[in-house]
């Protein structure tokens, strides 16, 4: 079997509905046509061969940009055996490397090509993706959902959600304690401190200490992603589980998180972590350490969602996956079949390969139209009073007497 082309397809996929997503900035703001809002894209490929057989992945990391350099990568894979997925993964590592390390948008470029490998694999064999990643340890996959506020909250446990996220930057300990009183203890709860701007690591350090008594399974991202050094400034002050990755890609960006036990939860994005191949070993690095794995999903498509689940069917230390639950209406019909969601979890697949396609006619609905915003708003609440068009990618707390206080 050869590799006869490589086709993408992009879309303009528009924002999950305000409060289903818990963050100060929803994917932008801006309107840009009748049922586009927000600047989230969304990048499928499909791998052709000679025999007939397709294989579908999804690239995230930048997707208009991606695009273009899974174009740029195909000029070396066509004629190339798509059954041999580790000789062809470091064939187009070796091949970005003369640009320089590996980021988000090479990561992101492998990620899609190699999802659809393993599709194609999956297919030529007729098993299922989860087989060939060395079987199946659950028939099913934990989710988890996103609330900033108790109502939403509590709309998602009636629905049989048992985890939820908080995030943003705003009022952190203070909502968190509103919403540990709404859920109790029965229901896991977590916040993602993500995005600029990001608390300098003292500050960061003191919002760990005040979120010690609602036991919450992690902090997410508490300081910018490059400053790997302070993770074990905050792990040494305070006893709450920290959690990071989503922002890096393959084994050799995650490995610091890992290797030095920095995070008690590895978030690599199944969109640009550098594919399944990446995923699975991203996961027997963690196991190694004693890290659960919680896969980063929240931006993306439907696709990267299927490959989330045969990798964690198949790990021992999958913790759950990130979803938005109220996503925009268009997800559903994206791809073929639909997910399927029953009290707080997805049902892994079992036909050959992942188990979905796109919808091309759909999705050719909906062409890019924008994939980068500034990602706040004054009213977010984001920056200290009078700073928001500084754009500050660190910034320190003011008026901190309120800001790590629970009261209202």
């Amino acid at each position: 079997m050869k590799i006869t082309d490589i086709k993408t397809f992009l879309m303009h996929a528009g924002a999950p509905e305000p409060k289903a997503w818990a963050s100060d900035n929803v994917f932008g703001v801006n309107s840009y046509s009748p049922g586009i809002t927000g600047t989230r894209n969304w990048l499928f490929v499909k791998v052709y061969t000679d025999q007939g057989i397709v294989g579908i992945g999804e690239c995230s990391g930048w997707p208009r940009v991606v695009e273009t350099a899974v174009q740029d990568l195909k000029r070396i894979l066509i004629g190339e055996d798509p059954t041999h997925i580790e000789r062809l993964w470091q064939r187009m590592q070796s091949a970005i490397m003369v640009h320089g390390m590996t980021g988000t948008v090479g990561g992101g470029a492998m990620t899609g090509i190699d999802m659809a490998l393993w599709d194609i694999k999956g297919k030529a064999l007729g098993v299922p993706v989860w087989n060939l990643l060395g079987g199946k340890l659950r028939d099913k996959i934990r989710i988890y959902a996103h609330a900033n506020t108790p109502e939403v909250a509590l709309s998602l446990k009636a629905r049989g959600i048992t985890a939820i996220k908080c995030g943003g930057v705003s009022d952190p300990v203070r909502m968190v304690a509103q919403l540990r009183e709404a859920i109790g203890e029965e229901m896991d709860l977590m916040i993602d401190l993500h995005g600029v701007p990001w608390m300098t690591p003292g500050d960061a350090v003191q919002v760990a200490r005040a979120l010690e008594p609602y036991h919450l399974l992690f902090i997410e991202d508490p300081i910018a992603p490059d400053n790997l050094d302070d993770y074990k400034r905050i792990r040494d002050a305070a006893h709450v589980p920290l959690a990071a990755g989503e922002r890096m890609s393959t084994i050799f960006g995650e490995r610091e998180l890992i290797t030095s036990g920095l995070v008690d939860v590895i978030q690599p994005d199944t969109g640009r972590a550098g594919g399944i191949t990446q995923m699975k070993k991203i996961a027997a690095m963690a196991e190694a350490h004693h890290i659960m794995m919680a896969p980063h999903s929240g931006s993306l498509g439907p696709v990267a969602e299927y490959a989330a689940l045969h990798v964690l069917a198949a790990i021992p230390n999958a913790l759950f996956l990130e979803r938005i639950e109220d996503d925009w209406a268009g997800r559903a019909h994206t791809v073929i079949p639909h997910p399927i969601s029953e009290n707080g979890y997805l049902k892994v697949p079992d036909v050959p390969g992942l188990g979905v396609d796109i919808d091309e006619a759909f999705v050719a609905q909906y062409p890019s139209q924008a994939n980068i915003s500034v990602q706040a708003t004054a009213a977010s609440g984001s920056y200290a009073e009078g700073t928001h068009d500084e754009h500050l990618f660190v910034q320190t707390r003011l008026q901190r007497a309120r800001y790590f206080s629970a009261r209202q």
